[in-house]
């Protein structure tokens, strides 16, 4: 059985495949190992520059250089030093065919589908009985510097949380080695959203409607105008507070509710009782649920190059104090 079973090139920073080798293999573990090497790719920047994901017979191991990571999926019988020799083979491989350029500018996934030769030419270096490096590195050299400088390894759990949740305004928390961000959007957000765009819907259509009567009646609606657009306003600003992080939350959500309860009473008699309490009860829906809206911490262990993400921890935004500062 080869004990180099799968590689893979791809940008650091967004996780652009760049290129990977081909295997016709139709083992479980290794489509749930290539699984999680896909996933991987998209939040790099959050792992060290070298580790190991131990599996049950297949291991994942993975460096980072200059933008690109490389990334392969082996067998637990290859020794890891022989695994990074592979890497970093590899590594060289693509430096020699493809520079900084080619690699920052590359907008398409695969561009370098051509590299795959090269791959499959260093997986049968390996996999041969006998087999190791091919070209700038030895072995040697490579047991040495994982003795001083030795991988990360981490757990499945680890790769969850560091994937974690993609939805959410990021910002950098108050203690370094933090990334905030907001919960994700629940059906009760959503539906808000829905409510909200549609009252913002129909104080713009009556409002326009109703400039056209302004213009009849000597501006004698004029202030019912302004009233329902700057209903719609309040709305829009509605939906932006709920989806992204304000540090003045409170007192905008506050305001905003407060003008739209005294714009659509000042509709009254354009609207009947029934229109009003709709509106009104969306706007408070809206406002409440941008309030209770917490905040998710990620923390991170972080090196000199390199970051591990932790744990996750939940506070209010309203309550600063709940943030952990510090690892």
């Amino acid at each position: 059985m080869p004990m180099i079973l799968f590689a893979f090139v791809v940008r650091t920073r967004d996780g652009l495949p760049f290129s990977a080798s081909t295997d016709f293999a139709h083992n479980t573990e290794l489509q749930e190992r290539k699984q999680q090497l896909r996933k991987m790719s998209k939040a790099l920047g959050c792992f060290p520059e070298r580790g190991t994901v131990k599996g049950q017979d297949l291991n994942i191991y993975f460096v980072s250089s200059e933008g690109v990571s490389y990334m392969a999926v082996c067998h637990r019988g290859l020794s890891v030093a022989k695994a990074f020799c592979f890497l970093e083979d590899l590594c060289w491989a693509f430096k020699a065919c493809f520079d900084n350029t080619a690699v920052n500018v590359a907008a398409r996934p695969y561009p370098f589908l051509e590299f795959d030769s090269t791959i499959q030419k260093l997986k049968q270096q390996y996999n041969q009985i006998g087999g190791g490096p091919a070209l700038e590195i030895t072995l040697a050299e490579v047991q040495e510097d994982l003795k001083r400088h030795p991988p990360k390894v981490l757990t499945v759990e680890e790769l969850e949380l560091t994937n974690g949740l993609a939805n959410g305004h990021i910002e950098q928390g108050p203690g370094s080695g933090q990334n905030v961000r907001l919960e994700p959007v629940t059906p009760a957000g959503i539906l808000s959203l829905v409510l909200n765009i549609v009252c913002a819907s129909l104080n713009l259509i009556r409002g326009v409607h109703l400039i056209e009567y302004t213009f009849q009646d000597d501006y004698d609606s004029l202030w019912s105008v302004v009233a329902f657009l700057l209903a719609f306003v309040c709305c829009l600003c509605q939906c932006h507070l709920y989806l992204f992080h304000s540090s003045w939350k409170r007192s905008q959500s506050a305001s905003l509710l407060g003008v739209l309860v005294l714009c659509n009473s000042f509709l009254f008699g354009l609207r009947n009782v029934w229109q009003l309490l709709f509106h009104t009860s969306v706007a408070c829906l809206a406002t409440g649920l941008t309030l209770s809206r917490k905040f998710v911490v990620f923390i991170f262990l972080s090196s000199e190059s390199s970051e591990l993400c932790l744990g996750v921890f939940a506070f209010d935004p309203g309550n600063l104090s709940q943030c952990p500062s510090s690892v």
